[in-house]
């Protein structure tokens, strides 16, 4: 499993590194850089990983009700909050978790306590002194229903066709609308880049989903996110004599490697420090509500954003959206104030 989370993270991290793909630099672009070509960038990779995860299921690699997102109660009222919470810690962090781990990659030390505290903020939530008001809250459950929630599911329960080929018209019109775009055609690396973190969600699927077949453990069957993966990793370092390895370690260290790849490919590694304590300050308090958002959120910006869209879970665009919403707030109040525009 780790090796598997190795070799695919690998692939996000390159991305991050020679493609620039970034979450929150592709919503900046959209908001103040007069460009989608980064957010158009995150629909290749959407639509590609949606297409590939429902092949798996068309041709048996993959149970998509056993995967993590559609195994999972769907709570609307968690994605909101938890998405407005990521989004806005996002913004005021100046990266989300798999950003930090791409510029951990390049020398940035300030990205450093970033991975830290958002990873420690997440078991805060997820298993801490905070798991039992979030558990009040959002409690957790598993699915006991038909159909899971995902909306190729609901899809195919309301029209009588089968899921694959929804999931997959779906995943192929996303794409289509994505290089719907002279700019986008313009720099062939994005469509590559994008389609290769498409690639390295959809490996994830599949490598996790064959170990899991095969195991003589209950092993879950889950692809990259970047919240509690980070917890969990930083737990592995301190106590890994008594947790084995897993997928989310396997993960966080190929991000970490690709990057680092790939910044000394581009001749971009150098070590960098925070010299200013204002800074320090809102990239501590950033990092700790994405964690909490994101364990509240059940999934971060890679997550809920491609993880959970390549399944079509139900949960994937609400709290897409809501990331959206708090990470424009957050630019806003750190652009120009919350003054009202003129």
């Amino acid at each position: 499993m780790a090796a598997i989370g190795l070799a695919s993270g690998i692939l996000l991290g390159l991305a991050a590194r020679l493609g620039r793909f970034c979450t929150l630099g592709a919503i900046e672009d959209a908001l103040y850089g007069g460009s989608t070509v980064r957010l158009r960038m995150w629909g290749v990779a959407v639509g590609l990983a949606i297409i590939g995860s429902f092949g798996l299921m068309g041709v048996g690699l993959l149970d998509g009700a056993k995967t993590y997102y559609l195994s999972i109660r769907w709570m609307p009222l968690a994605s909101v909050v938890g998405g407005l919470m990521f989004g806005y810690g996002m913004a005021l962090a100046g990266n989300c978790g798999y950003g930090a781990l791409a510029r951990l990659g390049g020398g940035d030390l300030r990205s450093f306590v970033i991975v830290l505290v958002m990873g420690v903020s997440a078991f805060v939530v997820l298993a801490g002194p905070l798991a039992p008001l979030r558990d009040m809250l959002f409690q957790q459950a598993d699915v006991t229903s038909d159909p899971p929630p995902g909306i190729a599911h609901r899809l195919g329960i309301l029209t009588g066709l089968p899921t694959v080929p929804i999931g997959m018209t779906l995943g192929g019109l996303l794409l289509l609308f994505s290089l719907a775009s002279r700019p986008l055609w313009q720099k062939p690396s994005a469509i590559l880049w994008g389609a290769v973190v498409g690639l390295g969600i959809v490996a994830g699927w599949a490598g996790t989903s064959w170990v899991s077949t095969r195991s003589f453990e209950a092993l879950p069957v889950v692809s990259h996110s970047f919240s509690a993966p980070m917890g969990e990793t930083i737990l592995w370092f301190m106590i890994g004599s008594a947790r084995p390895l897993s997928f989310a370690v396997g993960s966080i260290a190929g991000v970490w490697t690709g990057a680092c790849l790939g910044s000394l490919i581009k001749g971009h590694f150098r070590w960098e420090a925070c010299e200013d304590p204002r800074e320090l300050r809102r990239q501590i308090f950033g990092a700790a509500l994405m964690g909490a958002g994101a364990v509240t959120a059940l999934g971060c910006s890679i997550g809920q954003g491609l993880s959970a869209f390549s399944v079509l879970a139900l949960s994937a665009p609400v709290t897409f959206l809501a990331i959206f919403a708090g990470a424009t707030i957050g630019l806003r109040q750190l652009i120009m104030g919350f003054q009202p525009a003129e």
